[in-house]
């Protein structure tokens, strides 16, 4: 069975910083492609970051580039997206994906996490 578990999320106040991890189990992690994605109230969930199977390559929104870094642990089956400069419209549930393509692309994910709630203060 697999699972795909969200931690981190929390109130940040605007410019401040968060860690979102994913521990993903069931998969032979180190051959998916990790992703994540959010979901702000009344708005379609929108890609934000992925990473490739190494960690070698990486994907970003254009509206997080520059401040957001997605990175891998594959000893620990687990994937971080470290934000910063955080900005009041990034309030959103982060979603974990996992996929089995070789490029960190924007669509095609397999497993979903549940998700966790990131709020910035203005």
């Amino acid at each position: 069975q697999v699972q795909v578990v969200e931690s981190g999320g929390g109130l940040v106040q605007a410019g401040g910083s968060l860690r979102l991890s994913c521990a993903a189990s069931g998969i032979i992690f180190s051959t998916n492609t990790m992703g994540w994605y959010r979901q702000a109230p009344g708005k379609q969930r929108e890609f934000v970051a992925a990473i490739s199977r190494s960690g070698s390559i990486t994907n970003y929104a254009d509206s997080v580039k520059g401040r957001f870094t997605i990175s891998r642990d594959n000893a620990k089956n687990t994937v971080f997206l470290q934000m910063s400069s955080l900005k009041p419209e990034d309030t959103a549930v982060y979603y974990c994906t996992a996929g089995s393509m070789l490029y960190p692309g924007r669509t095609g994910y397999d497993y979903w996490g549940q998700g966790t709630q990131v709020t910035v203060s203005s």
